[in-house]
């Protein structure tokens, strides 16, 4: 089998013919005289050229406020993409790598859920207490007092920098998550040059 044979585009096409009646790469390897190897690449190769020769069919629809679409534009056109469509295109081919659940997200948010939960338990301790004095009248049981008052405002302070924690951590996912479709983006640019 000489591994310095070309295979010429009618080669090409009869390997991929045959091979779709399934005839196996080592039969059509030594037909053509050629590596499996080889034969292996020419079907690949066409399965590529088929992807990229696709005519899409389905259509993809989302709201946006102006300021994301802007910066969407703005991306594209440094990236040399001419059009939303091929740039969202381009995503949605990488998306595999792109956008893949991140492991320290969940776990932070893990956290979060576990600590808002005991806050929970301790907003329904006060109600519960709250409601108990309110049925036993102002003078009898348990009171509202400066200390429960502290732990109300205690637990609002809480929750609002909870908020804002997650908050942050969500943003800062989002920025990473933007450099990687950006430089998904660029990728695709130079490799069309």
């Amino acid at each position: 089998m000489s591994r310095s044979k070309r295979l010429t585009d009618a080669d090409r096409m009869e390997i991929v013919r045959e091979a779709a009646e399934g005839i196996s790469t080592s039969v059509l390897a030594e037909r053509f005289g050629v590596s499996v190897r080889a034969i292996q690449y020419t079907l690949k190769a066409d399965a590529e050229r088929q992807t990229d020769a696709a005519i899409p069919v389905l259509a993809v629809s989302v709201k946006v406020t102006a300021a994301e679409l802007a910066a969407l534009d703005e991306v594209l056109a440094e990236a040399g993409i001419e059009s939303r469509a091929e740039g969202l295109r381009r995503l949605i081919q990488t998306a595999g790598g792109v956008f893949v659940p991140d492991a320290q997200m969940a776990a932070e948010m893990a956290r979060y859920r576990a600590s808002l939960h005991e806050v929970g338990n301790g907003v329904a301790q006060i109600a519960k207490q709250m409601a108990q004095a309110n049925r036993q009248g102002q003078g009898a049981g348990p009171e509202f007092t400066e200390l429960r008052l502290a732990q109300m405002r205690g637990l609002a302070r809480f929750i609002l920098d909870s908020a804002d924690e997650i908050d942050l951590l969500l943003r800062r996912r989002r920025d990473v998550m933007q450099l990687q479709a950006t430089a998904a983006l660029r990728e695709f640019a130079h490799a069309a040059e």
